[in-house]
């Protein structure tokens, strides 16, 4: 299934505008372009909204017909058990997160005790937590932990982009983290000259125009349909629904509020049109 996530609307939602989106903004522009699907990722008033304010935003989720999926930053149990939480009244079915959050930055070996402590419940539950590809941890690193624990309900979000910060080739975190890829984010990326040919700006670019190869991405790691043949060999007899491909954009501020988010929008469409036209 296609996706939009909050980072699809970062400039939208932020104090830069005179109007900031709301998180039913969010989901009603999603269900215009005719998406099914909604990741509330690292979204700041989630984790500020009473029971009373999550609940309304569940039932204008399910009235717009939409599936909803949930991010954050962080494995301290109480972190992920607060998300477990929320994603029982969303009914979302995965929650994306990283291993290190705001105030806790685990060894691997820690991470690996927090992890299963609390999957058994994500287990009950039938959630998948998703750990993100990103420039703080090794891919090699966090494809081993995901494999050491071996939980049906733990996997990786794949974000080949995060990994150019610490000199990793996109490609190459790609094939690492195929197997246990349970979650796509979706952005493109390039390089560009700064004024004066002194160094580079490494920034988003609309999706199917930068450097990311996701014709390449597609075909290692087969989000569409994936396992509706064949089991995951981590959970022999269960099927896969497909991987969920969710819409981000890394859009430089472009002067202006009206420009910015004219340009945002305009990315949000060009990514889901080549996403649809891409097999």
């Amino acid at each position: 299934m296609i996706g939009l996530g909050t980072y699809a609307f970062f400039w939208q939602h932020s104090d830069r505008v005179d109007e900031p989106l709301t998180l039913r903004g969010a989901l009603e522009a999603t269900r215009e372009l005719d998406v099914d699907l909604f990741q509330i990722c690292d979204f700041a008033p989630l984790e500020a909204m009473t029971g009373r304010e999550i609940s309304d935003a569940a039932v204008t989720a399910r009235d717009l017909g939409l599936a909803i999926e949930l991010g954050t930053k962080g494995i301290e149990p109480a972190r992920l058990g607060r998300f477990l939480d929320i994603a029982d009244v969303f009914d979302a079915r995965l929650v994306r997160s990283m291993l290190f959050g705001p105030d806790s930055r685990p060894t691997m070996s820690e991470a690996e005790a927090w992890l299963r402590g609390i999957l058994p419940l994500f287990e009950s539950a039938g959630v998948t937590l998703a750990l993100e590809t990103y420039e703080q941890v090794a891919t090699a690193d966090l494809v081993r932990l995901v494999a050491s624990i071996g939980s049906p309900r733990l996997g990786i979000c794949l974000d080949p982009a995060n990994v150019v910060a610490r000199l990793e080739l996109p490609g190459t975190c790609v094939e690492l983290a195929a197997d246990h890829v349970v979650n796509i984010h979706a952005k493109d990326f390039a390089f560009d000259r700064q004024p004066g040919w002194v160094g580079f700006t490494y920034s988003g670019a609309p999706l199917g125009e930068g450097l990311h190869d996701y014709p390449r991405l597609l075909k290692t790691v087969r989000p569409r349909g994936r396992g509706i043949d064949e089991p995951r060999a981590d959970e022999p007899g269960v099927d896969e629904p497909g991987i969920n491909e969710i819409v981000e954009h890394w859009l430089p501020w472009q002067g202006d509020a009206e420009t910015t988010v004219r340009t945002e929008r305009a990315w949000t469409r060009t990514a889901i049109d080549y996403l649809r036209s891409t097999p």
